[in-house]
């Protein structure tokens, strides 16, 4: 942000801009900014999982729409969503339907404010950014429970209720996953957590000591139900309740839900990148590369192992969801956090 703003002021005539004015601006373009990119990981990841779902069942997936491999068919498909009449049910609560997606979508577009590009190249530095991703990527929920309960449709309500318990149970043993790291760093910055990590891959997180790479995959499993992605996708089993939580909706508010679906599973996949992978630190000291490439790179890989577990394994059942997270993932996570620590102290690590 600071970059921007001084980049606003060197333009001519920008010199006599106040603080408040040159924030604003900056704000606003970067806003701008992570709209377009999370528009842009919906047309891209919409047309990667195609392909990795017909590669992993021996078919081609689309073809006929752009010349190389079907390219152009996500970008037609949103455009014909974009095309498509906004209808209202005559019965649904007509504030909270239109407001719902809108909020599903903030609560993704703000998190990603947090997160650090390069150096220096971060839209918010806080020193609490990843809990402040946690906190405001809750809003998702919020938008989830609006939109079914509005509605007015028994699936689209089942769907949510499914949702809430989901993201929520499965927000601990997220957070709780992270906690070793935040340890180790003695920050909740995020530029401060890529920093630690420079030096080598073996300087990554996940590879620090075992109790790290344990809650690296317990990361990575509870990213997957967080983001309702199968095979945790209860919250919209088309099977059972045709859409879940979106059944009734078309149109421009149903492309927000898929903006945010995909925006939300690159952010959970840039987040272990930057929390466990190295952020933007090449796997090499003095590998030549590029920053902002080599971090975005391993969140898309991130992304393609969410896309090979969902078209791998089977959907679960509820109560083996729950099960998983209340009995299993959060007794894991508890283990490494203390495991962690005690290892720090055996071993004479402390956070800087």
């Amino acid at each position: 942000m600071e970059i921007l703003t001084d980049f606003l002021r060197s333009l001519p005539g920008g010199s006599g801009m106040s603080d408040q004015t040159a924030f604003i601006s900056a704000s606003a373009i970067m806003a701008t900014i992570m709209f377009i990119v999370m528009a842009l990981c919906a047309i891209i990841f919409t047309w990667m999982e195609r392909k990795v779902a017909g590669f992993i069942q021996n078919r081609y997936g689309p073809m006929r729409t752009g010349r190389w491999h079907g390219w152009a068919q996500a970008v037609a498909d949103m455009l014909k969503i974009l095309g498509k009449e906004d209808i209202i049910p005559a019965e649904a609560d007509k504030g909270l339907f239109m407001f719902g997606p809108i909020l599903v979508l903030l609560g993704s577009l703000l998190a990603w404010a947090a997160i650090p590009w390069a150096p220096g190249f971060v839209a918010a530095d806080f020193d609490l950014g990843l809990f402040y991703i946690f906190a405001v990527s809750s809003l998702v929920i919020m938008g989830l429970l609006m939109s079914g309960w509005a509605s007015n449709n028994k699936w689209a309500l089942y769907g949510a209720a499914r949702g809430a318990a989901q993201m929520i149970s499965y927000e601990v043993p997220l957070a709780l996953s992270c906690i070793p790291v935040v340890m180790y760093v003695g920050s909740l910055n995020t530029m401060d957590i890529v920093v630690a990590q420079q030096g080598g891959f073996w300087n990554w997180f996940f590879l620090r000591n075992p109790f790290l790479f344990v809650a690296f995959i317990m990361y990575f499993i509870a990213s997957i139900a967080e983001t309702n992605r199968g095979p945790f996708d209860m919250p919209e089993t088309e099977s059972e309740l045709v859409a879940g939580y979106h059944t009734e909706y078309t149109g421009m508010r149903f492309a927000f839900f898929f903006l945010s679906e995909y925006a939300n599973l690159f952010l959970v996949s840039l987040i272990a990148s930057m929390v466990f992978l190295g952020g933007w630190h090449a796997p090499f000291p003095g590998m030549p590369h590029i920053p902002a490439l080599t971090f975005i790179i391993k969140g898309v890989l991130m992304v393609f192992l969410n896309m090979w577990v969902r078209w791998t394994l089977p959907r679960v059942r509820v109560d083996q969801l729950m099960h998983l997270c209340w009995k299993v993932m959060i007794p894991i996570t508890l283990i490494c956090v203390v495991g962690a620590g005690i290892w720090m102290m055996v071993s004479g690590q402390a956070a800087a």
